[in-house]
């Protein structure tokens, strides 16, 4: 059972500014901005949508590939993602391109200016996911660029393959009717309470039909849980508690992560959800979306003491080898 994952790949560069930015904009200069900030720390980690779902399936054991275009300052990222056992033999390296990279700046307000840089993604759209759905049980379409969303979203339909859809923070970019068809097509649609109001508003599907368009459609809500409905049932997905809130960046591919490695392995929903909601706390456990790690041994410990009522579901989750 592979998972094959269209989405971004990117590094992110998080830098700390220790005052706060509305000390420094004079609101009567904005049409003459000329501002400068000090930060006092820089972080560059590994990121994307797409790596973040992957690095977490690794970890559960689930086997997944990415289709994705990447620059020539990959090298480092794509060992450590074969290293972790994610296939990368799909990857598209533009040698003349950088890979995406997003620059964000927080202030003490947690205030942020973000700058993103789209490089190697940009080229996206020219990606088929085609040639590559040999073994695989379930894709994810999730955020990159409008055209390679659009095409991917059309060719997963047109094989047959069942997908995740996650729209996430592409959904202003995307035209209303490749929001419906990747909806239409899809077996699990995914997204936080925000995103599934704003993808409401921009389709104009009526939010309580929206909430059982797909096979399961699963809402995250942070620390308050997560629900996930099917046809016929809605299970209300309590959060597993942190044991240190680090960073909450990356929580919801974790979740995403989980969730997949549940329903491909047949357990039930409210099992499924529990299994995301463990994934998701180890990663808020750690600075960076790809920084924390666990054994299978040590994950199937954890939900059991979490979760004990679902502690025969756990047993049978296997580790990569």
């Amino acid at each position: 059972m592979t998972v094959l994952l269209s989405g971004s790949l990117a590094f992110d560069h998080i830098m700390i500014f220790p005052g706060y930015f509305e000390d420094h904009i004079l609101p009567d200069k904005l049409h003459v901005l000329n501002v400068s900030f000090l930060v006092d720390s820089l972080d560059r980690f590994r990121g994307g949508v797409s790596g973040n779902i992957a690095f977490n399936l690794a970890l559960l054991g689930q086997s997944c590939k990415i289709v994705a275009p990447v620059g020539n300052d990959f090298g480092a990222y794509r060992q450590n993602l074969d290293d972790g056992g994610v296939d990368t033999s799909a990857l598209w390296v533009i040698d003349e391109e950088l890979t995406a990279s997003a620059f964000i700046t927080t202030d003490r307000a947690d205030n942020q200016i973000t700058g993103f840089y789209p490089g190697a993604m940009g080229r996206a759209g020219e990606m088929s996911v085609s040639g590559h759905l040999e073994g695989v049980s379930m894709a994810v379409v999730s955020p990159t660029a409008p055209d390679a969303m659009e095409r991917h979203i059309r060719e997963l339909t047109d094989s047959g393959t069942p997908y995740m859809f996650d729209p996430g923070q592409q959904i202003v970019a995307l035209p209303a009717e490749t929001l419906r068809a990747g909806i239409a097509g899809a077996q699990i649609l995914v997204g936080n309470d925000y995103e599934f109001a704003m993808i409401a508003e921009k389709t104009g599907i009526d939010p309580d039909v929206l909430a059982t368009a797909c096979p399961v459609t699963a809402v995250t809500l942070g620390e308050l849980g997560s629900t996930i409905r099917s046809k016929n049932e809605t299970f209300e997905i309590p959060s597993a508690p942190a044991r240190n809130v680090v960073d909450p960046t990356g929580a919801g591919d974790a979740y995403r992560a989980g969730l997949l490695t549940g329903v491909l392995h047949g357990w039930p929903l409210d099992a499924a959800g529990r299994l995301g909601s463990i994934a998701a706390a180890y990663a808020v456990e750690a600075k960076g979306t790809q920084e924390h790690s666990y054994t299978i041994e040590e994950f199937r410990t954890r939900f059991q003491d979490t979760f004990p009522d679902y502690a025969d579901d756990v047993v049978k989750l296997q580790g990569a080898s």
